[in-house]
């Protein structure tokens, strides 16, 4: 029967990049910390729920703090361009393109990849969520498919392709990928802000 270090690492190893090894050194973490420290970590996990939110627009999660639950501070702001959309496979993507200050669009959370022999793509992304986006931002123009250089993202970005053609056939919109500046096998999580730049400015 597993004991509440087993279960913990277990739980751990859920986290997107968390080995066995890391996982476990994570539950050991938490034992040498203070009562303090796992009595805060346990509050703020409940929390969570409370205060943060799901943008209806972009998908992001983002704090409420106190403003309306709907729309999160990028979507609600009137001054972005409505007639771009960058779509990125997940949170961090977005918040890592956000900070590099090349874009000033709007964006679209996938939720995820579709990874390759996927037997139904559309469970692993928001597809229905994106076509009915597109329909509603009447002024776009170009929509920018921001994906990692893995398989997955390859992938993702192929298949987008697929349930986009329609839109891009019916109302001219362009569709472009990031260009030179990332290496292949680079998550855009962990692009330095120049290698974005770069791969934003030369997309094609």
């Amino acid at each position: 029967m597993s004991n509440v270090i087993d279960k913990l690492t277990e739980y751990f190893r859920k986290f997107p990049g968390i080995g066995p090894r890391q996982a476990k050194r994570f539950v050991y973490s938490l034992l040498t910390s203070s009562d303090t420290y796992r009595k805060e970590l346990s509050a703020l996990i409940l929390e969570l729920k409370n205060d943060i939110a799901v943008c209806q627009s972009c998908f992001r999660f983002f704090a409420v703090n106190g403003s309306g639950r709907n729309l999160c501070p990028i979507c609600a702001d009137p001054n972005r361009d409505n007639s771009t959309l960058l779509i990125v496979m997940r949170d961090v993507d977005l918040e890592n393109l956000e900070k590099s200050h090349v874009y000033h669009g709007k964006y679209f959370v996938l939720g995820g990849g579709v990874p390759i022999l996927a037997e139904s793509p559309e469970k692993n992304v928001r597809t229905k969520e994106l076509l009915e986006i597109i329909k509603k931002m009447t002024a776009l123009k170009e929509i920018v498919m921001a994906m990692s250089l893995t398989a997955e993202g390859e992938n993702t970005e192929e298949y987008l392709r697929k349930i986009l053609a329609g839109a891009q056939s019916e109302r001219k919109i362009k569709l472009s990928t990031l260009g030179r500046g990332l290496s292949t096998g680079t998550e855009l999580e962990y692009s330095d802000t120049e290698t974005l730049k770069s791969a934003f400015q030369n997309r094609h």
